[in-house]
């Protein structure tokens, strides 16, 4: 299968042409296999973090206008809003790449589970729980989620009149704001996987 084209769905049953069990579970195992690592691959959590990172950067260029305000520059004239377009032409593609994201993971477990309605085999199945991904996700999610949550506190709690600014509390607020919302996505879906693998395939054996 091409690597940027998504397994079909099972063909109906009348349409089935496989010649025995074995052949249609080689087929479901490859298909499966294949979905299971487009949806928890790392490439995922790093394009994840790509997204988050262009948030970061478009919240960083909306907030220096309010520098020129604060610092009483009449450059806000000119550079404000420019500034301000070069921020939401950073933020938009992050804010549709997240949105894409969820559209294609949701498309990916209909097909894992048009696949799976085929047949049962249960050393297929199991790789599909990807426990050590899955964990992965979630631990790496929760630290991005720590990382925001300690940015948007620490810049609120710790600024100073006459040092820190107006736009450097928003800065840091904002920055935080988009990390945590990044990591809070990712550790969602390690949890929406995991429901899925208990709904879906029963608990882990002992």
């Amino acid at each position: 299968m091409p690597r940027r084209t998504l397994p079909p769905p099972p063909p109906p049953a009348h349409l089935r042409t496989w010649p025995d069990r074995q052949t249609l579970l080689t087929d479901r195992g490859m298909a499966l296999d294949d979905l299971r690592r487009r949806h928890l691959g790392v490439h995922r959590l790093l394009l994840l973090w790509l997204c988050g990172l262009g948030g970061v950067v478009g919240c960083a260029l909306l907030t220096l206008p309010l520098q020129f305000i604060d610092g009483k520059d009449p450059g806000f004239f000119l550079l404000g809003p420019v500034l301000a377009v070069l921020g939401a032409a950073a933020l938009a593609p992050s804010v549709i790449g997240v949105v894409l994201g969820i559209r294609h993971d949701r498309r990916l477990r209909e097909l894992t589970d048009a696949w799976l309605a085929l047949d049962t085999h249960p050393a297929t199945d199991a790789r599909l729980r990807s426990p050590g991904l899955s964990l992965f996700w979630l631990l790496s999610s929760l630290a991005v989620c720590a990382l925001g949550l300690w940015a948007s506190f620490a810049a609120a709690a710790y600024a100073e009149p006459g040092r820190d600014t107006y736009a450097d509390v928003a800065l840091g607020m904002g920055a935080g704001l988009v990390l945590w919302l990044t990591g809070l996505i990712g550790a969602a879906k390690a949890a929406r996987h995991y429901r899925w693998a208990l709904r879906r395939l029963g608990p882990a054996p002992r």
